[in-house]
């Protein structure tokens, strides 16, 4: 009873309760939770909130709409020592924007839930984190003018919400401060990224819609604002879902998707062209087919000259990636990829390791040899031993077969 700290999460379930929280947390910042499942709106929240919103440090909501319309009317006074808002809630509810009299500057923390609000847009010159999530739709504009307002956002979370394209050509944000964003949702979050400036080092997860079919010359429209995030060293192109690119930084992860045995897989290979893959040393190829030509792929192989690792699973034709690595198939006789050294080759059709072999050795009598080879398992495949001893020669490790 002598530590006023022990004495400051109160939930209103209790009159007698609160009243001797409050009491014994003395003049501590409280930490205020209301769950309208276990919450019964009575004298204890409406007798002694509205006079402790003063000492309020976090407040957690988890009400219905008129529950939580209730609640808002009971915290209307000023919250000077307020740090973390969470709100969430179900339907159309909407949070009052006389809430700590419309007043949430000294917030560092912001994580609203499935509710509808005009606040807190303006003045957020402390809020370094902000989760939006599963809201209604939400205007480009109206999330420009809050980050704008937020000039120390360390960390964004945009979670399955749609984003209503309506801002200013050309109105460009910098988000100076950020380290990591993520926007999931995929293309229903990507007119935002036209008017962000992300810097250099921050950490980015989102997903946006390519052109389907490409169109030349016609990359996504933010790609211009994205030049400047660092360069990738991780790459995963992967051909499971619809058209879409994500991004994340600052370790340089990039994973591009599109419709699986489309015949514009080549877009995941063109678009790469856009971004640094110079300092790239793990790329992933998942499920891409419907390549007829070699060209896309050896331009994206060849800016990556520090690719330590390659892995081709699923893809319906691996030949077309064992030549690009093969320098006797090239005209110039370069070796693409010079520092590589693991290859896997997985789940694909049956593969002639003939060819394997030939680039191999091709590859070793340039000083490229590779250290790690996989190819398989398929079912119903095996490799002839001659083959596969001919490949031992060429590389230290070996695996192979169904």
């Amino acid at each position: 009873m002598s530590r006023p700290a022990l004495w400051t999460d109160l939930d209103c379930a209790d009159l007698d309760k609160t009243r001797v929280y409050l009491e014994r947390s003395k003049s501590s910042p409280i930490n205020l939770s209301l769950d309208d499942d276990c919450l019964t709106l009575s004298d204890a929240l409406f007798e002694y909130i509205p006079g402790a919103t003063g000492r309020l440090k976090s407040v957690d909501i988890d009400a219905g709409p008129e529950e939580l319309q209730l609640i808002s009317a009971c915290l209307y006074g000023p919250a000077p020592r307020l740090e973390v808002l969470s709100v969430g809630s179900c339907g159309d509810s909407v949070l009052s924007c006389a809430l700590f009299g419309g007043d949430l500057s000294s917030l560092h923390k912001l994580h609203l839930k499935s509710v509808r609000t005009e606040l807190p847009w303006r003045n957020m010159v402390n809020l370094t984190s902000f989760t939006l999530e599963h809201g209604p739709p939400t205007s480009v504009t109206r999330f420009l003018d809050f980050f704008e307002s937020a000039p120390h956002l360390r960390e964004v979370d945009i979670i399955s919400t749609t984003v209503i394209p309506d801002a200013q050509d050309g109105r460009l944000v910098p988000l100076a401060c950020l380290q990591r964003m993520e926007a999931s949702g995929r293309h229903r979050s990507s007119p935002l990224f036209n008017h962000l400036l992300i810097p250099v080092g921050a950490r980015l997860t989102m997903g946006v819609k390519l052109p389907d079919p490409p169109t030349e010359d016609r990359p996504p429209r933010f790609i211009n604002n994205l030049k400047n995030l660092s360069s990738f060293t991780a790459i995963d192109l992967s051909g499971w879902t619809s058209s879409y690119i994500f991004f994340s930084g600052p370790s340089g992860e990039v994973r591009m998707d599109t419709q699986s045995q489309s015949i514009w897989d080549c877009i995941l290979f063109e678009s790469l062209a856009y971004f640094d893959t110079s300092n790239t040393r793990w790329l992933t190829i998942t499920r891409c087919g419907k390549l007829s030509t070699s060209d896309f792929v050896y331009r994206t192989l060849l800016p990556m000259k520090f690719l330590h690792t390659l892995k081709i699973d699923g893809c319906g034709y691996p030949a077309i990636y064992i030549h690009v690595l093969d320098p006797s198939m090239s005209s110039s006789g370069a070796v693409v990829c010079p520092e590589l050294e693991e290859l896997v080759i997985m789940h694909g059709v049956v593969l002639d390791i003939k060819i394997v072999v030939a680039m191999a050795a091709a590859r070793a009598s340039r000083g490229a040899k590779l250290k790690s080879v996989k190819i398989g398992p398929w079912p119903e495949t095996s490799y002839s031993q001659p083959g596969v001893l001919e490949l031992k020669k060429h590389v230290l490790r070996v695996e192979y077969g169904p």
